[in-house]
């Protein structure tokens, strides 16, 4: 009998970690090995367990989804990853992605149909839940008939945290410059990711100096 598909839950409501898993455990192909409730620890416990499969929620307190994503790729790159969340916006889907994502399913799915996802994610298949695969579709078939304008796409104060991240400000610097919180500037940023369809802040400072939103003195 094969060894079972190895995965690690990540979300931050434990209600949601108790239900998924309490259905996993009775698959006899799929072991549950450990449970985060931050990105920081899901990063933890993918380095130590390189699970075959990462389950994980976008928005948790400290570090979100996307960007646990990317360090659990770089620290247990065999691992398939597959977003279990609410969120189906842009913002949410484009930035999941690029930063490696292999599935990405809403809350709404059936459990078997999760089981089903989790097995396909083993053997590197994805699976993008219809709404999303739309949408997808959509930008592969470039529906957007213009390129995209940081003008008419950002509002004011994400054009002045865009151009201060550019220039290499960190979350506090950009909240002292600009009197607001770093919670306000974390959500500006994620805005902007989703927005512009970038996967991270070093993306977004490229884009902001190609397109000569800063320049150099």
């Amino acid at each position: 009998m094969p060894d079972p598909i190895t995965v690690l839950l990540a979300d931050d409501h434990a209600l949601v970690r108790k239900g998924v898993r309490g259905f996993l455990d009775t698959q006899p192909d799929i072991l549950v090995v450990a449970e985060a409730s931050t990105g920081a620890e899901a990063i933890r416990l993918a380095s130590e367990h390189a699970p075959d499969v990462v389950l994980i929620d976008l928005l948790m307190p400290g570090m979100d989804g996307i960007e646990a994503t990317r360090r659990i790729l770089a620290r247990s790159p065999r691992s398939r990853v597959i977003v279990l969340t609410s969120y189906h916006e842009d913002e949410h889907i484009f930035p999941a992605i690029r930063a490696g994502a292999l599935s990405y399913l809403l809350k709404d799915v059936e459990p078997e149909e999760l089981a089903a996802v989790v097995r396909k994610a083993a053997a590197g298949e994805a699976v993008l839940h219809p709404r999303i695969a739309a949408r997808v579709v959509q930008e592969l078939h470039g529906t957007r008939d213009t390129p995209l304008n940081p003008f008419h796409e950002l509002s004011e104060r994400e054009l002045e945290v865009l151009r201060l991240l550019a220039a290499g400000r960190s979350n506090a610097e950009i909240a002292g410059s600009l009197s607001i919180s770093e919670k306000t500037v974390k959500s500006h940023v994620g805005n902007i990711l989703g927005k512009l369809h970038l996967a991270d802040r070093t993306q977004a400072a490229v884009y902001a100096w190609r397109e000569g939103l800063v320049r150099r003195e």
